[in-house]
């Protein structure tokens, strides 16, 4: 995995859950496994597969989220004037007048539900470097779409 560009507050939600598996989750799932074990017979005990598969997902959760953490590059973006990491952009599409506003953020913590896309997303990406009154393009499937930056915050 290349190095993962990300906001400070992104990095520090992944901290934060990489402390909270670590800490939490694993003494919970140390807990089933306890009483698992306490029901005899391990070769016919699906409490006991349950739990150990369960602290499997949770062991490749830890690794994945620390080799994450351990290749992230924290873009503290501060500057209005382009869009980067953690800018808030409103946009509006050119073929129909409509205007949207996104924060770019990691990979990670995209949701567009809360207005929050990926800097590799289409947009996104496209997005980056742009100042406003710059207009760019969007390959999708139902052709080019084209936006144009109306506001760049954060």
């Amino acid at each position: 995995m290349a190095v993962k560009k990300m906001s400070r507050e992104s990095y520090n939600k992944l901290v934060a859950e990489l402390d909270d598996l670590k800490i939490n989750k694993r003494k919970e799932v140390a807990e089933r496994l306890k009483v698992a074990r306490s029901y005899g017979d391990l070769s016919e005990n699906a409490e006991y597969d349950e739990a150990k598969n369960e602290q499997a997902i949770l062991e490749a959760q830890i690794a994945e989220l620390q080799y994450t953490i351990d290749n992230a590059e924290i873009i503290d973006n501060a500057s209005t004037d382009e869009v980067g990491m953690s800018s808030i952009i409103t946009i509006k599409r050119l073929d129909n007048g409509k205007t949207e506003t996104f924060t770019i953020v990691g990979t990670n913590h995209a949701n567009v539900r809360e207005g929050k896309i990926s800097d590799e997303s289409p947009i996104g990406k496209a997005a980056m470097k742009k100042k406003v009154g710059d207009i760019f393009i969007v390959e999708a499937p139902a052709g080019e779409l084209r936006f144009e930056v109306l506001e760049i915050s954060k």
